[in-house]
Formats: C-alpha cells, structure tokens, sequence
C-alpha cells in the first residue's frame, strides 16, 4: 500500500485504533491489554508497547505494562508486577556467524534463555532485562539498570549492569540500603 487512503478502515475504525495507540487511560490500557490477549484481571498495556511472547511466555494478573515497553520470547511476568516505561525485556539472542562475519538471524539458544519478573515486582523506567534471568519476588529495578544475572527475592536492584544495592524488608516494607556486599545476606 502506497498510500493511507488504501487503507480498508473507515474514519471511525481509524479514530478508535488511533485513541487506542495514544491514549494512557487505565480504561484503553485494559482494552488493549485484552486485545493482545492479556484477559487475566486488571492486567494494563499502555500505548506504544510491543509483547510478542512465545508460547511458554504469560503475563499474570494485576500487572502494568507501562508506555513504549519491548516484551519478547518467553517472558513469564507474574501477579501483581509493574513494568515501568521504556523498558526492554528479550528472551534471546542474535548469533554472530563467523561464515558471514556478521550477527545474523537468531538461531538455537544456548541454554535457558527465558525470563521470569517474579511476583510483586517493580522495574522502574529503562529497565532492560537480558535472557536468562530471573528476577526475584518483591524486587525494585531501579531506572536504567540493566539487569545481566538473576536476583534474591526482595533485592533493590540498581546500575549497568545491575548489583544489589539494598534490601526490602518484607515484614515492614522498609528500603535497608547496603554498605557493602557482606550486607546482603540481611
């Protein structure tokens, strides 16, 4: 199609895909949601983000995917989970292919290359998530990590790439920031 007039939409067809595209009202986020098949409760996919699971990936209950997010391969989000804007959750990698000297087309894994944001979790805005890791129950990504190796439950996670930086504690909710790593362990 050359042209937007080749489009077999009417103008009504076309406002209501155009609200859904770039309104960020809990209502159009539940619409959406389901329209990509997320039809668990109060589950939200805000506008412009992409979820292409496999198969073996699931999205839960009560979970925001929040603005301009990138979800692919097999991604497992649990309940209660928010995705903070901009960020990047791939399940996989591009091979670089010595015949051709270039990366190419993704091929075979090389091991368990699936992601797991566990349950109650929070990746706050420009989290990316690299295959293989399973984030932990109750975790705060902090902006911009990038979060290479799975993480403890409760773990506040910050940096490139991400270390842990405090703990929550889960009988207060209180942050306890840490000082040096033989805190970690509480």
């Amino acid at each position: 199609m050359s042209d937007l007039k080749d489009l077999p939409l009417t103008d009504e067809d076309f406002s209501t895909l155009t609200r859904y595209s770039n309104y960020t009202g809990t209502e159009d986020g539940r619409r959406r949601a389901i329209l990509m098949g997320f039809d668990k409760p109060d589950t939200i996919v805000q506008n412009g983000s992409i979820v292409r699971l496999s198969p073996e990936g699931s999205v839960g209950e009560n979970v925001v995917i929040a603005l301009y997010c990138y979800i692919n391969g097999n991604v497992t989000v649990e309940d209660n989970v928010l995705i903070g804007p901009g960020c990047a959750l791939t399940a996989g990698h591009h091979k670089f292919d010595p015949a051709t000297g270039w990366f190419s087309a993704r091929t075979e894994p090389d091991g368990d290359e699936s992601i797991v944001i566990g349950w109650g979790s929070w990746l706050c805005a420009n989290v990316t998530v690299t295959a293989g890791v399973k984030i932990g129950r109750a975790n705060l990504v902090c902006a911009g990590a990038v979060v290479t190796k799975s993480t403890p439950d409760h773990a506040i996670m910050s940096g490139i790439p991400a270390r842990q930086v405090g703990r929550i504690d889960p009988e207060t909710g209180e942050y306890i920031w840490l000082k040096n790593k033989t805190e970690i362990g509480g």
